[in-house]
């Protein structure tokens, strides 16, 4: 889901050109409407029907009319109970519709509406577990949902006032119209929707279309799934749409119909921006998996909702824009395939959509894809606290937190795919959603732990326990010096909260003198850890993580020319004066200068003086050398002696 006059409840992309403070202020409007959108809602509770039976089918029978807020029906649901004992049956219903009568067998139920929006329907005898069975409720009212979800009657064309009905149920909204079983455990195997309404309009819903019926002054529209679906993601949307097709051949041979159903007020901009949907689900197919729903549909509906919602197979948006629905197809694969099992794991909706949208800045407008990192890292560091697990699964503001959910979660992703490499990481997630334990049903954040750990080999504990469940972020401090072609770098590391002692994270740092550049990865596992790399230059300038693969604020680089090496082989036990030097240079230990050779090194790494040890391996107090004939400027120093090293830097005046 997308908030922000765009964004699931959640989420803006950087647009073509679009520079880093030009998204960071899109991200700011973002979080603002989400809380608005979002606040109506926010004393909704969590489902709280036993689970003790597992739905199987729903049949859905509406009249509506979107020039009146309400709703008339029944839902025929089929159920297998799964404990012994079973002679009574829960639905969320909101109190606020009116149950007229529940029908068993064609024998009308006794049934009692209770407090906390709960339908409880008394069976007539025990129901044996494991038995198929069904139920009918008749319902009709106005449901409470409005201003901005769960069901809203309203108008578009600012000129003629169409009328307009559209329904947005997550995440605790679907009670509000229709009696469900609303917690994220049992998604129904598969769905009719038939909605009539007036013959003007067009209904649009879940699945395919399979029959239209004129019925008097009224239509009958068939919608049908074959696809086990979560109750948050039936939708349905009324108004005199505007219907257009656009097509995409798949790689098996067959075609998708990207299916549209939008304002005839916007059917120009439509028909112009729904093909960017074609490369969207080809590059989605090429990463990960065929789209999950190819023997129906995809398509887009549009509604007046400030953003978009992945309802399943056919997302509800207010415009056309491309970061909009790249994240609301991404969440066919993350949210509607595969549903995270509690509210908890949002991120595996949200952070996933989100990142998925940011692959087609990467690989569809790369131009645009450092300005979308630069600006997400800027956000999500702008508050020094914050997992991406989701702490309070009763606030709605907290589930669909922008900057943790969405753009921490799809960092937290950035940063397992830069661990565990392109080819590693991506066969992980093709994993993740064909698992038969997960694929078409609920997954929690161990799930796709276990995918990353299985594919890659790698243990992943740390890394969770740091990015995901603990709050906060790492600033890194790069020392560095060079002598010759031997690089000395330094990192250390401060964390942005107390819950993480050290962020054990793979650091690239680029090294460049202006003709050459090379990166180096350094595996950094505590602060104040020295390395050493070999370059074939001498660098003139360092930068930190050039490719924005770790999520860090605040970071450093410094020159500093007294590191010492980390190689067992270097001593570093000479100190050289004066310095800077004239016509000698004087070396002293306090354990007396031992040494074979002395070498001094320009720059470059070019060997511009080789000493002679007067007597081999013998301990002097202190040793010249004549520096004379050098020219001003920089130069190491090396004193070589039974296969051990002493080197510091000295100027040459």
């Amino acid at each position: 889901m997308k908030n922000i006059f765009f964004i699931p409840l959640l989420f803006v992309a950087a647009v073509c050109a679009a520079q880093s403070n030009d998204v960071t202020k899109r991200l700011d409007r973002i979080v603002r409407q989400e809380k608005d959108a979002h606040r109506y809602i926010n004393k909704a509770k969590l489902s709280s029907v036993p689970d003790n039976y597992d739905l199987k089918y729903h049949r859905f029978e509406w009249q509506v009319d979107p020039a009146v807020n309400y709703i008339q029906g029944a839902v025929t649901s089929y159920f297998i109970p799964t404990v012994a004992g079973f002679n009574e049956i829960d639905f969320d219903l909101a109190n606020a519709l009116s149950v007229d009568s529940v029908i068993y067998h064609s024998s009308v139920l006794t049934f009692l509406q209770v407090a906390g929006d709960e339908l409880l329907v008394t069976l007539p005898s025990v129901i044996p577990a494991g038995t198929l069975d069904s139920i009918v409720v008749y319902y009709q009212g106005v449901p409470v949902g409005g201003g901005f979800g769960s069901f809203v009657q309203t108008t578009h064309d600012t000129t003629l006032l169409t009328p307009v009905i559209w329904t947005l149920s997550e995440p605790f909204g679907a009670k509000d119209w229709w009696p469900c079983k609303q917690s994220l455990n049992d998604k129904v195997d598969s769905i009719d929707v038939i909605v009539t309404t007036p013959q003007q309009y067009r209904v649009a819903s879940n699945g395919l279309l399979v029959e239209e019926i004129q019925n008097g002054n009224n239509k009958i529209y068939h919608w049908q799934s074959h696809y086990p679906i979560a109750a948050y993601l039936v939708a349905i949307g009324v108004t005199n749409y505007f219907v257009y097709h656009n097509y995409l051949p798949l790689s098996g041979g067959d075609t998708l119909d990207i299916l549209n159903y939008v304002y005839p007020e916007d059917s120009d901009i439509a028909r112009a921006n729904t093909p960017d949907i074609l490369n969207v689900i080809s590059l989605y197919d090429s990463l990960v998996i065929l789209y999950p729903f190819a023997n129906e549909k995809y398509g887009h509906c549009e509604f007046g909702w400030g953003g978009g919602m992945e309802h399943q197979t056919m997302s509800f948006v207010i415009n056309f824009d491309h970061g909009l629905i790249a994240h609301e197809c991404g969440h066919q694969w993350f949210g509607d395939m595969v549903t995270c099992g509690s509210w908890e794991d949002i991120w595996l909706n949200e952070g996933f959509a989100t990142y998925m949208e940011a692959l087609t800045e990467e690989f569809l407008f790369p131009g645009n894809w450092y300005n979308w990192k630069a600006s997400v890292v800027n956000y999500v560091t702008s508050v020094p606290d914050g997992s991406v697990l989701c702490d309070d699964t009763t606030s709605v503001n907290r589930i669909f937190d922008s900057r943790l959910t969405y753009y921490k979660g799809a960092y937290l992703l950035h940063m397992l795919r830069w661990k565990l490499g392109d080819a590693l990481f991506f066969q992980s997630l093709r994993d993740y959603l064909n698992d038969p334990a997960h694929a078409y049903g609920y997954a929690k954040t161990p799930d796709l732990k276990f995918h990353l750990e299985q594919t890659s080999g790698l243990n992943l504990t740390n890394f969770f326990n740091e990015w995901y469940y603990s709050q906060g972020y790492p600033s890194y401090q790069v020392e560095w010096d060079q002598v010759g072609n031997n690089m000395i770098v330094k990192l250390s590391q401060a964390q942005s909260h107390p819950s993480v002692a050290f962020f054990d994270m793979p650091v690239p740092i680029e090294f460049s003198d202006g003709t050459h550049d090379t990166i180096v990865v350094f595996d950094h596992t505590f602060s104040g850890q020295i390395f050493n790399a070999t370059l074939s230059f001498t660098a003139t300038n360092v930068i930190f993580d050039p490719e924005l693969w770790i999520l860090s604020a605040h970071d450093t680089v410094i020159f500093n020319s007294t590191l010492t090496v980390n190689d067992p082989k270097v001593e570093n036990n000479i100190v050289v004066y004066p310095n800077p030097a004239d016509q000698f240079l004087v070396l002293s230990s306090a354990y007396g200068v031992k040494a074979d050779k002395v070498l001094v090194y320009n720059s470059l790494g070019e060997t511009v003086l080789a000493a002679c040890w007067p007597i081999a391996y013998c301990i002097l107090p202190t040793y010249s050398i004549d520096v004379s004939n050098l020219i001003p400027g920089m130069y190491y120093l090396e004193v070589v002696s039974d296969k051990k090293y002493s080197r510091c830097k000295f100027i040459k005046e």
